[in-house]
């Protein structure tokens, strides 16, 4: 997004430009809220809708967001990794991974293979032990994306950890 668009994406007030500049690439207007809120600047649990989601993978050149999504999973080297990102495919199967995140949480999640971990300690987080989750990548200073959340055998749905400030420490254990 931050090289699409042309904008650093540092301050809230960028979220203006961007909106703008979707709208006028895609023809979706997206709002500076909404965006505020995916990429952490406003606090709001709530998940972005299908249609936010497909408009921005437009904007980056997919045809929706399943694609972009499939894009990723596959490690397609549009997306550059840093040593800032922990990605999914990169782990074992049974290493876990620490993560903490503003003001007080700290979630260790043990990797089952396909992207999906199990919550072995949560503190303070919306997150159980024993859920189990579907995660793509890591990224320090980013909010987490969870793709998906299951709950004794039910889907929650997605789940943003850190929208506010990104987590604050990513660490395989």
């Amino acid at each position: 997004m931050k090289r699409k668009s042309g904008n650093g994406l540092r301050l809230p007030s960028d979220c203006e430009y961007l909106s703008l500049d979707i709208e006028s690439k895609t023809g979706v207007r997206i709002g500076a809220t909404t965006l505020k809120r995916l990429f952490g600047f406003a606090k709001d649990e709530r998940s972005p809708h299908a249609s936010t989601l497909d408009a921005i993978a437009r904007y980056l050149g997919y045809a929706h967001w399943d694609e972009l999504s499939k894009i990723e999973d596959q490690g397609n080297s549009d997306f550059s990794s840093s040593d800032d990102e922990l990605r999914s495919s990169d782990l074992q199967i049974g290493q876990e991974v620490e993560i903490t995140y503003l003001p007080d949480r700290q979630v260790v999640l043990t990797y089952q293979g396909d992207n999906r971990y199990t919550v072995r300690v949560s503190e303070n987080s919306k997150l159980q032990v024993g859920d189990e989750v579907e995660i793509l990548n890591f990224v320090l200073h980013h909010p987490l994306l969870v793709m998906q959340v299951w709950r004794g055998g039910q889907s929650l749905g997605q789940f943003t950890a850190g929208r506010v400030s990104g987590l604050s420490t990513i660490r395989v254990i």
